[in-house]
């Protein structure tokens, strides 16, 4: 199985697949709607991932950034705190709930191409 190298610069070059984008998308749905968080997805290919990123960072503004649940959610989508730290060490750029927000989608991401790469769809 090949080793996939999925990070700020590699998730522009997979988000232009349309299997992939779906996928991610219904990953990060299935997660989410464990807590009662409703993601959409217009469909739009060119802006998926500004889509995803907004509606992510005012679900955690409302769930709050340091209660029980965003803790439940980052272990549900399995996010480390190495990997929020690297991420925002990467993305100075954004605030702490815009990192998060990244971080969920990159991971769901990961999840679907590891999924795809076992299955040897890559």
């Amino acid at each position: 199985m090949k080793v996939l190298k999925v990070d700020n610069q590699s998730i522009a070059i997979y988000f232009n697949q349309q299997e992939i984008v779906v996928e991610t998308v219904a990953q990060l749905q299935k997660d989410m709607s464990t807590f009662g968080i409703e993601i959409t997805f217009s469909g739009n290919m060119h802006s998926v991932y500004n889509e995803l990123h907004s509606q992510l960072v005012n679900a955690i503004h409302q769930i709050g950034i340091s209660g029980t649940k965003i803790y439940s959610i980052l272990y549900r989508i399995d996010i480390s705190e190495k990997e929020i730290a690297q991420a925002t060490a990467d993305n100075p750029h954004y605030n702490q709930v815009e990192v998060l927000a990244h971080q969920m989608i990159l991971r769901e991401l990961k999840k679907v191409l590891t999924r795809r790469a076992i299955a040897g769809k890559m």
